[in-house]
């Protein structure tokens, strides 16, 4: 890839980047002031439901977990994974594919789910958050 090229798509990057936040206020349908959606795994239980959430490079102090109405929102910031240390910098950008930004995802949950009983854990990249059911 020359460096023209190279120029141009990060010029196009930064544009569309400046751009997205007056393309919200417009009202589009599904629009969004968040970037990107981790991905989700959800499983339902004898006792619970668990949700497994993919947020490799998030640090648990940048997730912001609400639980109102029904519905289990996650959100967060993830910072650009670049390279550091003995590396130097990048000289050069030759794919763009991780996800980077702020994120948004939101899990419909059951009437029975206890609210005051969740709880969530991180490990090896993978947020997972348990949600007890009450019993009948």
């Amino acid at each position: 890839m020359d460096s023209t090229r190279t120029i141009r798509l990060r010029w196009l990057h930064s544009t569309v980047q400046d751009v997205t936040p007056q393309l919200a206020g417009l009202r589009l349908p599904r629009s969004r002031s968040y970037g990107w959606r981790p991905a989700i795994n959800a499983y339902r239980c004898e006792d619970c439901i668990r949700v497994c959430v993919d947020l490799a490079g998030v640090d648990r102090s940048d997730i912001d977990l609400t639980i109102a109405e029904q519905r289990l929102s996650i959100r967060g910031v993830r910072d650009v994974p670049e390279p550091s240390g003995e590396e130097k910098g990048a000289m050069q950008m030759i794919a763009m594919e991780i996800d980077y930004g702020p994120f948004e995802r939101e899990v419909r949950l059951p009437d029975e789910v206890d609210v005051k009983k969740v709880h969530a854990e991180q490990k090896d990249g993978l947020l997972w958050i348990h949600l007890p059911l009450r019993r009948s």
